[in-house]
């Protein structure tokens, strides 16, 4: 397979300084790889050398996919090192998170996006396999 790596999410946003801010909250070292405007609309890669958000400044659109009742991307994961810095991160910062348990995993964190992107921080536990 010529597969090499997963290299970006293409979201649109409400506005794309408040996206970058709490993106940056959730992953400080993540930083502008590029940015611009094209047809009179702003864009960004936001990320880091592995992997980046290219973000797209759409003030006039609405969500409208309803994430578990249509189909689409219900949400997207990132794996995080610390389950318990993150929750006291979104704790400080007042962002609203839900958890969910599972085998493989020492913490699932779900919260939203300032669109209502949802967002799966994971951390596994140390013996599982397939982190």
């Amino acid at each position: 397979m010529n597969f090499l790596r997963f290299e970006h999410i293409n979201l649109s946003c409400k506005n794309i300084d408040t996206s970058k801010e709490f993106y940056q909250t959730l992953f400080p070292n993540w930083y502008v790889r590029a940015e611009g405007v094209y047809n009179g609309r702003r864009w960004m890669h936001l990320g880091d050398n592995q992997f980046y958000l290219a973000l797209n400044d759409e003030p006039e659109q609405e969500h409208v996919h309803i994430a578990y009742e249509n189909i689409g991307i219900n949400h997207v994961g990132f794996v995080i090192k610390d389950g318990e810095a993150m929750k006291n991160l979104l704790d400080d910062e007042k962002i609203e998170y839900y958890t969910m348990s599972a085998p493989e995993t020492k913490h699932r964190i779900y919260i939203n996006d300032p669109d209502g992107n949802e967002i799966e921080l994971v951390e596994y536990n140390p013996d599982y396999a397939l982190k």
